[in-house]
């Protein structure tokens, strides 16, 4: 059964002998303190090994201190970098979770107030910056602001820093459509790196920010290009209050429920989120003030993540209040955590946004023209066509340990968010959601097949849509040619 755990761990062994732990155990740490391997480690204890008793050496369990070493990029190729970022004119970065595991947010933040380049936050990477900085044009990709994706479809050089360019970051390789666009790749990892035919920079990104920051010297970009940031800014804050204050309830919006929340939310405390389309919204709309306030497993959408996951981002640091997001589907599938949570008494604040159904991949669903079938909770009616379910989720939070609170108005769930920071104990608020009202996309694609062959009209029309859409995606794969001078010795030709 231990098998289940192979492709998601980085490291896995299974103990046939007691004293294979030798040599199993350094192992898992060298990878647990690993800058690029690091993840999940998995030893496998079978229950007969588990009964066998090994005379261990008495110095294998003497402390021992492991080091992250702080690797620093190739000295040619930061002074290759920095001739490329003093040459461009709409520069932008992508800061990734790089920045925030190698502690560099602080450096990131004096590197862009003192050049005036932008910085576009992935999921991984939100928080980074406080939303207050200057230069932070907030999420990029295709859950990202108006202000940051408009600046990746016309930078002429991206700085990737510490991010993996994924599908939703790249807006399916569309975001950037600048013809004579360059990358630079700051990461621990060759392998991301390399990405998009960048000049790469392999290293931390704290060390390699602060090398660089004394490379680029006295640039800063050009007034026009540091003018159209602030407008950008400004227009994407002003929709983010439209937004917060829409106030079209009962049922909220969505949007609505995350404006109350980052208000009444003290900086240090920690949004916990996963699947659906609350990690999107979150994405475009929180206001971060803290590099650890903003926690997302959004790397696979996993539903049901969103409860077990709180409690671990409790038992990290006990001395934050945790608040988990999750919708009425992903509850569902994994609520049974709060027994978890009041059997060890580990307390978590739990908001659960009942909007009846699937809304995100009914969205999904009827972008694709295909009427977002089996998204809603309806009884079956001549197909899914029947009365809403009405799912009492209070009495389920209730049944299982915890205080539950419903909330239907503005002022209902305002109130209930200041009960549960004053209770001792897991709390649910439930609140009522409109399933059909969703936050815009802001100049972004993702790349979603249509069925090339249908007879439903909408379907067709989809098809249509998108195979236009897909004219923008581009390919970079090498580099551009250089203005710097290259060391012909260390150069390999193919």
């Amino acid at each position: 059964m231990n098998d289940c755990f192979r492709p998601v761990s980085r490291y896995w062994d299974r103990m046939q002998r007691p004293e294979q732990l030798l040599t199993a155990l350094p192992e898992a740490m060298r990878i647990l303190t690993s800058s690029s391997e690091t993840g999940a480690v998995t030893i496998s204890l079978p229950q007969d090994v588990q009964a066998e008793a090994y005379d261990f050496p008495q110095e294998f369990f003497e402390s021992r201190t492991w080091v992250i070493p702080r690797n620093r990029a190739d000295a040619a190729q930061l002074s290759r970098a920095a001739v490329w970022i003093r040459d461009s004119r709409k520069p932008l970065i992508i800061a990734g979770g790089g920045v925030i595991y190698s502690e560099a947010t602080e450096a990131l933040s004096r590197f862009a107030a003192s050049t005036g380049i932008p910085v576009g936050e992935t999921q991984a990477g939100k928080g980074c910056l406080c939303f207050e900085h200057p230069q932070c044009t907030g999420a990029i990709g295709v859950t990202g602001t108006s202000a940051a994706n408009h600046l990746a479809h016309d930078a002429d050089l991206i700085i990737g820093i510490g991010t993996r360019y994924s599908d939703f970051t790249t807006a399916s390789v569309t975001a950037f459509q600048n013809p004579a666009v360059r990358f630079i790749n700051i990461n621990v990892a060759e392998f991301d790196a390399y990405k998009n035919g960048a000049l790469p920079l392999m290293g931390d990104a704290r060390v390699t920010l602060e090398d660089l920051y004394k490379a680029v010297g006295s640039y800063t970009v050009p007034k026009e290009y540091a003018a159209e940031i602030a407008k950008l800014r400004d227009e994407w804050n002003s929709e983010v209050d439209r937004i917060y204050d829409r106030r079209i309830g009962p049922p909220l919006s969505q949007g609505e429920v995350i404006g109350l929340l980052n208000a009444l939310l003290h900086p240090k405390d920690v949004i916990v989120c996963a699947a659906g389309s609350l990690p999107g919204d979150l994405h475009k709309l929180w206001r971060s003030r803290d590099s650890k306030g903003y926690h997302l497993e959004y790397g696979y959408s996993c539903m049901g993540y969103e409860i077990a996951g709180g409690l671990g981002v409790k038992m990290a640091d006990p001395g934050r209040e945790v608040f988990v997001l999750v919708g009425d589907g992903s509850y569902l599938m994994m609520a049974q955590e709060i027994v978890t949570a009041i059997q060890e008494g580990i307390k978590i604040n739990i908001v659960v946004l009942d909007n009846h159904g699937f809304s995100s991949i009914g969205g999904l669903s009827r972008a694709c023209g295909s009427q977002g079938f089996g998204t809603e909770y309806r009884y079956r009616n001549n197909g899914l066509s029947g009365e809403i379910m009405k799912i009492d989720f209070a009495a389920n939070a209730e049944s299982l340990g915890a205080r539950a609170i419903l909330a239907r108005t503005h002022e209902d769930l305002g109130k209930a968010i200041e009960t549960c920071r004053q209770e001792s104990a897991t709390c649910v608020v439930v609140v009522e959601t409109d399933y059909h009202d969703r936050v815009p996309g802001y100049l972004s694609w993702w790349d979603v097949p249509i069925s090339e062959v249908s007879d439903a009209e909408s379907v067709q029309q989809a098809y249509q849509n998108y195979m236009r859409s897909r004219q923008n995606e581009r390919c970079f794969t090498g580099l551009p040619s250089s203005p710097a001078p290259i060391d012909k010795e260390r150069v390999t030709s193919n």
